[in-house]
């Protein structure tokens, strides 16, 4: 059993590969700088009330050996026509937010240039290789390493904080108000941990899971192994918010909206709390974080967009998923080159756009994983279907309740 737990591990850590990245190293340190310790409420909510819609995505896969994008077929053609639009109309601007963050940290790590239009296609071209070269398989197993030198250097600089530290430890929570601050929590909540539309990856990475090792995975192992990305996922949110509060709340330091300027201050909330010598271990660890998170960005936007055309137009098309690579390359390197004067602003909208498209994905899929289309034995049980109806009604709630107060 224990090696059959093993030999699953993969999808659930693409998963983490995914979500720890803007949502993390951006998002979470800059909601400990301006809030301190306020919004641990909303991190530990958001990750809650999401937790069983990312789910549904490896349980399905396991329950029926197809991805998500094929059971919105099957609730009809209007479903996947709509995810289809959704996705057209996000994917170039997440993966513009995630590669000029990556071109930041390059920047400040390997010098060479400060242009970071021309990190960008650097980094875009060389994760159009590694798929090439890789594919899926490379990607499984890079990603175990990097979540591991992830969080070991992540707890070291959190643990040097917290004994450095001579102030007194304020825990009140905080409800942002205000146009300016409750766009910040939208935009904070929208990839904590990740988009929604992150469980569709994650069904098709189970389905290329099963391809590659020609073993079809259970729903425990499944399950499992999404919970070990997610709890990693959650755990390193947690930490990054403490790193931006010990460090930077009430210092008077502000994060920059330049892509170079943030990343210099964000490797710099490392070495303050584990000494200079510490910097070249820790921006490595950092651009390793996000270079494998605009990696994986890369292969799955293309992926879900291939595998949408194939049902909805019912025709192989043979080279479907290096032309949206490719397409996807293009699009991200023009939104670059033109609309990156404020990083700040590009996060911002990728991350808005995620959550008030997030009810969604947390409709259609509850309603696959718990209708005729899904074997009455993988179902989920009551508690997590009573979950599943909470998580609804608050990602509704807050998207009106944005709505209605920007």
């Amino acid at each position: 059993m224990k090696k059959s737990f093993l030999q699953s591990l993969g999808p659930g850590l693409l998963f983490a590969g995914a979500a720890i990245g803007v949502s993390h190293l951006v998002q979470s340190t800059r909601a400990g700088a301006e809030f301190g310790f306020g919004l641990i409420w909303a991190l530990l909510l958001v990750h809650i009330f999401k937790y069983p819609f990312f789910q549904f995505g490896p349980r399905y896969a396991a329950a029926t050996g197809e991805t998500l994008l094929d059971g919105y077929r099957k609730l009809g053609k209007g479903v996947l026509v709509a995810y289809y639009i959704l996705n057209f109309a996000t994917m170039f601007t997440i993966q513009a937010a995630v590669t000029i963050v990556t071109a930041g940290l390059a920047s400040q790590l390997f010098g060479f240039t400060d242009d970071l239009v021309v990190w960008s296609t650097m980094l875009l071209f060389m994760s159009v290789l590694f798929l090439v070269i890789g594919k899926y398989k490379l990607l499984d197993n890079l990603m175990k390493y990097i979540i591991v030198i992830l969080t070991i250097s992540t707890i070291a600089a959190v643990s040097v904080a917290l004994f450095s530290t001579k102030e007194v430890f304020d825990v009140t929570q905080i409800i942002p108000s205000g146009a300016v601050e409750l766009t910040f929590l939208i935009a904070f909540l929208g990839w904590m941990p990740a988009p929604l539309d992150v469980s569709i990856w994650h069904s098709i990475w189970s389905v290329e899971k099963d391809k590659t090792t020609v073993v079809k995975t259970k729903r425990t192992e499944a399950i499992f192994d999404f919970n070990i990305g997610y709890v990693s996922a959650l755990f390193l949110g947690i930490c990054f918010l403490l790193l931006g509060a010990l460090v930077m709340y009430k210092s008077g330091e502000v994060f920059s909206n330049k892509g170079g300027d943030f990343a210099g201050q964000l490797i710099s909330l490392y070495t303050k709390n584990l000494s200079e010598y510490s910097y070249l271990l820790i921006a490595i660890a950092a651009f390793t974080t996000m270079f494998s998170t605009t990696i994986t960005t890369l292969d799955a936007s293309p992926r879900a967009m291939h595998r949408t055309s194939k049902i909805l137009f019912k025709k192989s098309f043979k080279y479907g998923y290096w032309f949206w690579i490719l397409f996807l390359f293009a699009g991200t390197f023009l939104i670059l080159k033109y609309f990156m004067n404020n990083m700040g602003l590009l996060v911002k909208i990728a991350t808005i756009l995620s959550f008030l498209t997030a009810p969604f994905y947390a409709i259609f899929n509850y309603k696959l994983i718990t209708g005729k289309h899904t074997p009455k034995e993988h179902q989920p049980n009551i508690y997590l279907k009573i979950l599943s109806i909470v998580g609804i009604v608050f990602l509704i709630s807050f998207s009106i309740w944005f709505l209605m107060n920007i």
